[in-house]
């Protein structure tokens, strides 16, 4: 078991395992977005930074057909940073909660060494859509095209650099798709981790497996960091989601079926 399962079977809350926690209409979520892990200084602006946090903690309530309202953020912040650096961080936050509607009510800041933000989103859903829910026979899906997060990742890792609206600089969400989508959808997550890890979560929470109608390459399964949504439903709703992606300008891949067995992800490990 690798150390991010192990830490998470350490707590029995039935609430736990899905993109975030529903407690009556109202779904929490929480991401970290640490420095040397998720992003270098030296690659993004801090305006950037704040914005991609905000925005990947923000795909977790839409996958869960959630409507974001309120968020909480915890900074740690080193003591070289000017007030300057601070406005454009607290600015980039504030632009990003105004556009999506979300109030920033609260939150909590200490001194470190590398910059490291936590945000909790508080969102609300009459009807959420969990990982659980997929049966057999129901068609996999997933929004956007997937792999240019890492190709973006490779280039900055070789000293390049990327353009502002680069995938892995600024996710695109696809709130517009999935809220009309929700409706006949089974199962659903976004892609965090990668196409091959979180269809392995998604398999793993419907003991199920899946199997693949059209070819991705490795680098594909494996790009990170994609925040698209990746889902499952009943066939006799394909005709509904061609047109609701049609509608929304959404480019829609039908790449599998879920099938008995068990889905195993040919990628590594990102967390540890």
């Amino acid at each position: 078991m690798n150390k991010e399962a192990f830490v998470i079977s350490q707590f029995t809350s039935p609430r736990i395992g899905d993109d975030g926690a529903v407690v009556g209409e109202w779904v929490y979520s929480k991401d970290i977005f640490a420095q040397n892990v998720h992003f270098k200084r030296e690659w993004m602006s801090l305006a950037q930074i704040a914005k991609k946090s905000m925005l990947v903690n923000l795909s977790d309530a839409i996958a869960m057909n959630a409507v974001p309202k309120y968020a909480l953020i915890g900074v740690t912040i080193p003591r070289s940073y000017t007030h300057a650096e601070l406005k454009e961080l607290t600015g980039a936050f504030l632009a990003t909660c105004k556009a999506w509607g979300v109030e920033l009510i609260g939150g909590d800041t200490t001194s470190g060494e590398r910059l490291t933000i936590s945000i909790t989103i508080i969102s609300h859903t009459k009807n959420p859509v969990f990982r659980k829910g997929m049966k057999e026979g129901h068609v996999l899906a997933y929004t956007g095209r997937i792999g240019e997060s890492l190709k973006g990742l490779k280039t900055l890792m070789r000293g390049g650099s990327l353009g502002a609206d680069s995938r892995f600089m600024k996710p695109v969400l696809k709130a517009a798709f999935f809220y009309k989508a929700a409706p006949y959808v089974s199962a659903a997550m976004d892609i965090s981790d990668g196409l091959g890890k979180d269809l392995s979560r998604l398999c793993a929470a419907n003991n199920l497996g899946a199997r693949f109608t059209c070819k991705h390459t490795k680098a594909q399964l494996c790009s990170g960091e994609e925040y698209e949504m990746l889902f499952s439903f009943d066939p006799r709703y394909e005709r509904i989601l061609r047109r609701i992606a049609e509608q929304t300008k959404t480019p829609l891949t039908l790449f599998g079926k879920a099938v008995r067995g068990r889905f195993r992800c040919p990628c590594k490990e990102h967390h540890f």
